[in-house]
């Protein structure tokens, strides 16, 4: 699978998984393990929701084959 976020995209899903991961956490709440879902997407580079329209975050050139972060 194809990169399809770029870096400000996975740094700001990172922070919000965390965040959510937090206020669940400190609200008691089975609600924060949402934040695993940016959190997920975050880590691996791929978001399922940009798939279907094409569209990417990821530079131009920079987006690696098989998901590795690698030359294209």
């Amino acid at each position: 699978m194809k990169r399809n976020m770029g870096g400000v995209d996975r740094g700001l899903r990172a922070v919000a998984g965390l965040v959510i991961l937090g206020l669940g956490w400190w609200f008691r709440s089975w609600w924060g393990l949402v934040g695993l879902v940016p959190l997920l997407t975050a880590l691996v580079g791929w978001c399922p929701a940009y798939a279907p329209f094409g569209f990417s975050t990821c530079p131009a050139g920079k987006g690696a084959a098989e998901g590795r972060g690698g030359e294209a």
